[in-house]
């Protein structure tokens, strides 16, 4: 019971116990209207300054948008984008990952998967 315990705890401490969902993260992407910026699919940008999402790597998109909700509070990791900012700070860890996956999950032109 112990060695159970012990190694949920580790697991969770470095984040591989939370298995993301891509269905709860397209819920989250439509509710925050997240295509309102970054265009239909999240793959047309409204203006060129923002990024295209859709198929970008899942980690990089959990850490970016984890950046955001940390801004200005830590010049080491945060980044600053007011927009952003506001719009990540309702969300939990759980939250940001079950996003990045979905978004991970669309296709896109960002990178060739083999």
């Amino acid at each position: 019971m112990k060695v159970a315990l012990f190694t949920a705890v580790l697991l969770s401490s470095i984040g591989l116990a939370h298995a993301a969902s891509a269905d709860k993260g397209q819920a989250l992407v439509e509710k925050a209207n997240c295509a309102s910026c970054h265009g239909a699919g999240l793959t047309a940008p409204i203006l060129p300054t923002y990024p295209k999402l859709a198929g970008q790597h899942a980690d990089y998109l959990f850490y970016a948008l984890r950046a955001y909700q940390v801004g200005n509070s830590n010049a080491q990791f945060g980044r600053n984008n007011a927009v952003m900012s506001s719009q990540v700070q309702a969300f939990s860890e759980s939250d940001l990952r079950d996003i990045a996956a979905y978004i991970a999950s669309l296709p896109g032109t960002l990178v060739i998967k083999k």
